[in-house]
């Protein structure tokens, strides 16, 4: 049996501060590894274009290189039609029955977690680490707010205690754009990948 992470996302791009959470969620709840896993078709972003499947795992491999512990998914990218979190929980629950998962969301989702597809079967099948600021000013009730959803549905929630590091992936993309510079918001290799192909260029 193994603990193991899963931090989802579009991953467009991978930057920084996905992998600050990841390496703190590791050492913090003693997961031993961290998948991390690029959505397929994310239903509540069919309002904006999302880069390739194929370019943004191929920017998550890039950036967890070398790094002990991380691992690409594709999961959700090779499912087809829309992805939805309850499901990818069953599914690896179904494939992985030894392991248990813990599921790496950010403070926004903590409140919107109840509008999610069958939110009840999300925290019933992984433990929720939720990443945010030590005080939040756009959610300074985070810990009455994991109480109410520990005592409503029965769930495992807790906190990551790490610094926040305030980058955006939509800043990103507008940077990349304009030619901005980068070095520091993403790894150098996931720098050189997105000038290499173009990406990001009609942001």
């Amino acid at each position: 049996m193994a603990r193991i992470g899963i931090m989802g996302g579009t991953f467009d791009p991978v930057h920084m501060g996905h992998l600050q959470i990841g390496r703190q969620a590791k050492e913090e709840y003693g997961l031993e590894q961290v998948w991390f896993m690029p959505s397929g078709q994310p239903p509540h972003k069919r309002d904006h274009k999302v880069t390739a499947a194929a370019h943004r795992c191929a920017m998550v491999e890039l950036a967890i290189e070398g790094q002990n512990g991380f691992v690409l998914s594709r999961s959700e990218v090779e499912r087809p039609g829309d992805t939805y979190t309850a499901q990818t929980l069953a599914l690896l629950k179904e494939s992985y029955p030894e392991h248990d998962f813990y599921f790496i969301i950010g403070a926004d989702s903590l409140y919107e977690i109840e509008k999610w597809f069958r939110p009840e079967q999300v925290m019933a099948q992984a433990v929720l680490l939720v990443a945010g600021r030590a005080y939040d000013r756009a959610h300074p009730n985070m810990d009455a707010q994991i109480r109410y959803l520990t005592e409503r549905y029965d769930a495992k929630i807790y906190p990551l205690h790490c610094p926040w590091v305030d980058i955006s992936s939509e800043e990103i993309r507008r940077l990349a754009a304009g030619r901005a510079e980068l070095t520091g918001l993403l790894p150098e290799k996931v720098i050189a990948y997105i000038r290499r192909k173009g990406l990001y260029k009609n942001t």
